[in-house]
């Protein structure tokens, strides 16, 4: 591996205008096809197997006419303090707006005043009228969504109180500043890394030459096979961490072997090389990670994941041809012109023999002398943390938990008032006849027992479809769509229905908003294992072959569960129960989305497995050549601690910038995956990863010797690619440190 990289990097850096030229053209032509592309589809929800999906799928199939998938809104009128809404003028004002409601993407307006449409409060001053159409929310014109708030406008300006909710007013989230910032803290934290502002750039230029491919392939791609706007927010979050990461650790490797003597080509072909390698077997972690989603079965989430993960192979293929090609066209700014001006004949600065320790391995020192109090220190800290882990509650965001200041909110508010807090999450029933003898009778039973389930407040008298062989009752619980009590009756309704199904031959599904968000929460819970077992087990074998080791893998598996338990405690702190949320803008509160755990598993693995490759690897790389297990802790930490940790601020800053997003699901994805990552870079990796390695020594590094022979050499750490280099004669040839110098000695030999 790391002699290919090696060939690969020279090549690349010798052959720099050409590399540059082909990724430019690759930019320029998925940039033209994401021009010339359809808007994105939204995104289809579906849960194969589930009984609100299979209830979901007959109402498409059996009531063609109810546009099952199309958009809906729901307009609420209130009437003037004293007044009814059924009073004439106001009933004049409410009936025209139904009117001018009807359009060409409209499929059905409802009428308030029916006597049996229920749509009218029993104080009589709240109505509403329900809109759907004949197309998605995403596919509804601009024409229609300002047609539905000019509506709102004329009655207001007739002196009612109106308010809007439903999915055909839900746009494009806005995103603020997420990448602008995140891109500003990088550029910052480059810049103080390199002290070069050439060096701080190359990073942020090949990372967003890759993320732009990425995401227009994504655009370009989107309508052919359904990725959403969400599926290009998770892609640009990921590819712009991983693509600035990776370039910063190739880039600071190429550096540190010009520091070491070599020449520019042979550098950039060390660095990949070495480095190299280590993203290639970080961005393979990733990439299982994300790929591995599709265990979950939810064709959103499997194309999130997919979609991400081909983002990622796209950086990793940068940092080994893109990078090695800028870093050739810089030439001697990669360091800072104070370096330059000390050495003016290479540009290079030359290695001190005696510089006083940096802080990394200061501190590697410290932990290696109190490895118990640290590691003790950390877990409890952590452990802490994640205690809110276990009062968390799952459900799927609704417009209860919208800012109150929107008409979405204001519109779930004035009916939850008006009547109950059930009527904004009802259950739908579908009973499939085909089976029954009597349909109407088995509907009957149907409704006779749901009114019986404690919890219900209100249920629909049964409408079949033109057909006879299919019915609908809608059920209205006692309490709101995100309470546990309406889980309850959802579960309830579904029991008593068992008798009815064997009795009438009819099959009974319970649909709806709400009982949609338990499937799916049941759905990620039955999920989580089996996907934790895949992702976990194929990374672990994954890095055996990169650290020849059985408990290195086993300890950055459990280090990872424990920061990602501590996000996930901050998460139901700060959006469950509100602690800081006006610091970052959590304007309402709720339950913690459904796919979250699962959804920072898989991402936290992969990025949390990068810290753990690119620092390991350079304490392996020290261990193979002859330094003891201590003395390979603190020069993993001498030459990586740095980099990691400016990696692990430019990653933060990343997915931090994303918490000003208007969306609460990708403000709580910015701040969980923001969190983790200050939790496993900074704590895990730099605290309890050299706490446990100091005190597991040299055992650390154990592998039985019949794994030994059977698993391949991948030589992540290029002790070979460091033998073939120094022979004499090799290509490139500046020899590399005898394997066989003391450990002692070769210390000073390293910069």
């Amino acid at each position: 591996m790391a002699t290919l990289l090696y060939k690969l990097g020279r090549l690349a850096f010798r052959r720099r205008r050409i590399v540059a030229l082909l990724w430019v053209a690759l930019l320029v032509a998925a940039g033209a096809g994401a021009s010339t592309a359809s808007s994105p589809p939204s995104d289809e929800f579906a849960l194969p197997g589930t009984e609100s999906q299979k209830a979901f799928d007959i109402m498409e199939d059996r009531f063609p006419d109810a546009s099952a998938d199309g958009a809906s809104a729901r307009m609420v009128f209130k009437a003037p303090n004293g007044e009814k809404i059924t009073a004439t003028d106001n009933k004049a004002t409410v009936r025209k707006a139904t009117e001018e409601l009807k359009g060409e993407q409209t499929a059905a307006v409802s009428d308030p005043f029916l006597p049996e449409s229920g749509a009218v409060s029993q104080k009589g001053d709240i109505a509403y009228v329900s809109v759907t159409y004949k197309v998605p929310g995403n596919d509804l014109e601009d024409a229609t969504r300002e047609g539905i708030e000019d509506v709102a406008q004329q009655a207001r300006d007739a002196g009612l109180t109106v308010e809007t909710g439903g999915d055909a007013l839900l746009v494009e989230p806005e995103m603020g500043s997420a990448e602008i910032f995140g891109i500003g803290v990088a550029a910052v934290v480059l810049i103080l890394t390199f002290g070069s502002l050439v060096a701080a750039g190359l990073p942020l230029i090949t990372a967003l030459i890759g993320v732009g491919i990425g995401i227009s392939g994504i655009a370009a791609l989107g309508a052919t096979l359904g990725l959403s706007a969400n599926t290009s927010t998770l892609a640009m979050m990921i590819g712009l961490a991983v693509g600035i990461d990776y370039a910063l650790f190739i880039a600071s490797r190429y550096r540190a072997e010009l520091t070491e003597g070599r020449d520019h080509e042979d550098a950039a072909g060390r660095a990949v090389g070495t480095a190299g390698s280590a993203v290639v077997f970080a961005g393979l972690t990733v990439v299982i990670a994300l790929a591995g989603l599709a265990v979950v079965n939810i064709p959103m989430l499997t194309k999130m994941g997919l979609a991400a993960a081909a983002t990622v192979v796209i950086a990793v293929l940068v940092a080994i041809t893109l990078v090695p090609a800028a870093l050739g066209m810089v030439g001697k700014r990669i360091f800072g012109r104070k370096v330059r001006a000390a050495n003016p004949e290479t540009g290079v600065p030359t290695p001190a023999l005696d510089e006083k320790p940096k802080a990394g391995t200061r501190w590697a020192r410290f932990v290696l002398r109190r490895p118990v109090l640290v590691l003790v220190t950390a877990v409890i800290g952590l452990g802490t943390i994640a205690l809110p882990v276990s009062s968390m509650q799952l459900g799927l965001p609704d417009e209860g938990n919208q800012p109150t200041d929107t008409t979405q909110r204001k519109a779930y508010d004035m009916l939850s008032d008006a009547f109950g807090p059930g009527f904004n999450g009802p259950l739908m029933l579908v009973v499939d006849t085909r089976g029954s003898d009597d349909p109407k009778a088995a509907a009957k039973q149907v409704e006779k027992t749901v009114k019986g389930v404690d919890g219900v407040v209100n249920v629909s008298p049964a409408t079949f479809n033109k057909g006879g062989d299919t019915a609908t009752v809608t059920a209205v619980p006692d309490a709101g769509p995100s309470d546990e009590k309406t889980e309850t009756v959802v579960r309830d309704i579904r029991d008593a229905t068992g008798p009815i199904e064997r009795e009438t031959g009819s099959d009974v599904l319970v649909s709806g908003s709400t009982a949609v968000a338990i499937d799916f929460s049941q759905v990620m819970n039955d999920a989580l294992v089996p996907y934790l077992s895949l992702v976990v087990g194929l990374a672990f074998v994954l890095l055996m072959l990169v650290f020849r080791s059985i408990l290195v893998p086993l300890k950055a598996a459990l280090g990872f569960l424990l920061s990602v338990l501590a996000a996930l405690g901050a998460v139901v702190a700060v959006f469950q129960w509100g602690w800081l949320a006006g610091v970052i803008g959590v304007e309402q509160t709720g339950p913690i989305m459904s796919m979250m755990p699962i959804f920072m598993v898989g991402v936290i693995f992969g990025l949390a497995m990068d810290y753990e490759v690119f620092l390991v690897t350079r304490m392996r790389e020290a261990y193979v050549h002859g330094e003891s297990a201590a003395e390979a802790v603190t020069s993993g930490f001498k030459l990586g601690a740095r980099v990691v940790s400016a990696a692990g601020v430019i990653m933060i800053s990343v997915f931090a910038g994303f918490i000003g997003a208007s969306e609460s699901m990708i403000k709580m994805m910015g701040f969980g995956l923001a969190i983790a990552i200050l939790f496993d870079a900074f704590v895990v990796r730099m605290a309890i990863v050299p706490a446990v390695l100091g005190l597991l020594g040299d055992k650390a590094w154990w592998l039985p010797r019949w794994l030994d022979k059977a698993l391949p050499n991948v030589d992540v750490e290029g002790e070979k690619l460091h033998q073939q280099l120094a022979a004499p004669g090799a290509d490139g040839g500046v020899p590399g440190p005898d394997p066989v110098v003391p450990s002692q000695q070769r210390e000073d030999t390293r910069v």
